[in-house]
């Protein structure tokens, strides 16, 4: 299982909405191995298919987020069913290292996907392991979180990425071991 490599912002592939893949089959299986062993060597919570160059509706999520005991879940097609309340956490994002800010999302929400065995599932979260489970499928519709910004809080994240160019903290933010 290769280490896939991170798409960075601006990168345009995280842009793109992704399309439904066929299920469970050995292709998409493969993508997705490649995505747990890339994520964890980057200590990520979450990766979106997109993250890693391919335009496929497919995402990994640690459910032990937030505390709980590491469970990495896979998710084919996924698709959000139901939501609600309100909820302000700080999220980071493999595309844009090193930078955090506070995001307005739902406080709970409910996914249904296929798993890996092809066969569909539903998960609820609530708190940080909704603000996971959305933050992916945003990506898998090309929104960033930094789209979840106000104006002024996305232009000091732009400013922030501009001084780390500069400073050569953004060509290669997770380099060979």
């Amino acid at each position: 299982m290769p280490i896939r490599k991170i798409e960075i912002y601006p990168s345009s592939i995280l842009r793109e909405k992704s399309k439904v893949v066929e299920g469970a089959v050995p292709e998409v299986l493969s993508l997705l191995d490649d995505m747990q062993e890339t994520m964890e060597r980057c200590n990520g919570a979450g990766l979106a298919a997109n993250q890693v160059g391919i335009a496929s509706r497919v995402m990994i999520v640690d459910l032990g987020i937030g505390g709980g005991k590491k469970e990495i879940v896979h998710f084919i097609n996924p698709e959000i069913i139901e939501s609600g309340g309100k909820s302000v956490r700080e999220e980071g994002c493999l595309s844009f290292p090193k930078l955090y800010d506070r995001v307005n999302r739902p406080l709970w929400a409910k996914v249904r996907a296929l798993g890996r065995d092809g066969k569909p599932f539903e998960i609820r979260g609530e708190g940080y392991l909704t603000h996971a489970l959305l933050h992916e499928i945003d990506h898998l519709d090309g929104v960033l979180f930094i789209d979840r910004l106000s104006t002024v809080r996305r232009e000091i994240i732009k400013r922030k990425i501009k001084n780390m160019i500069r400073e050569g903290e953004w060509d290669d933010p997770y380099p060979e071991e």
